[in-house]
């Protein structure tokens, strides 16, 4: 009976994440109307603004005048932040999936327990990964962005002129070898273009 449950319990998570990963392609297959426009890159009404991180007034009304090709962005270009995008957007699905089956008062004890671990394990990953992306900036690279798996961790860096060296692959290994406790041969490096 408790391999029974325990199977339910990976075939559910594994469901949530499919559904989070559609979920994820139908949102960017709807945004062909929106392909001119940058991540992050917020559209301000007669220069006012309700985003009290900004204020009440944008320096100037003139969009054009006040828009720059890297607005939004974290100096690594587009790529890496539609990455955490991304990555934030499928975390949210799941998450959200997991919530709903746990406050599920017919879900038995055992469903609820996997499901919590689930999500616990989603948080850790969260974590993990903001560390090693501010870890490597600190390093000196320009962007960013890491994924964890449940047997491998995937950075991608922002390209540097004259591409990554033996070191620098080292430097970024350790960092996340260090965070996550996983071997040098479950890192992946890639090398992103702005």
């Amino acid at each position: 009976m408790k391999v029974w449950k325990r199977n339910a319990v990976v075939a559910a998570i594994v469901l949530f994440v499919c559904v989070a990963v559609y979920l994820n392609w139908s949102y960017q297959s709807g945004e062909t109307a929106d392909a001119g426009k940058t991540l992050g890159e917020a559209a301000l009404v007669n220069g006012q603004t309700s985003d009290p991180l900004v204020g009440g007034t944008a320096a100037s009304p003139d969009p054009a005048s006040s828009a720059s090709p890297e607005a939004g962005t974290t100096g690594g270009g587009s790529y890496f932040d539609s990455a955490r995008l991304n990555r934030q957007q499928a975390r949210d699905s799941a998450l959200a999936i997991l919530q709903d089956s746990i406050a599920n008062e017919s879900a038995d004890e055992t469903m609820k327990e996997a499901n919590g671990e689930a999500i616990q394990t989603l948080a850790s990953y969260t974590v993990s990964e903001a560390q090693i992306e501010n870890l490597v900036t600190a390093k000196g690279y320009t962007d960013c962005v890491a994924f964890i798996g449940d047997e491998s961790v995937s950075v991608v860096v922002s390209a540097r002129e004259g591409g990554l060296t033996d070191a620098d692959v080292a430097k970024i290994t350790e960092i996340v070898t260090d965070e996550t406790g996983m071997e040098a041969s479950q890192v992946k490096i890639i090398e992103a273009e702005g």
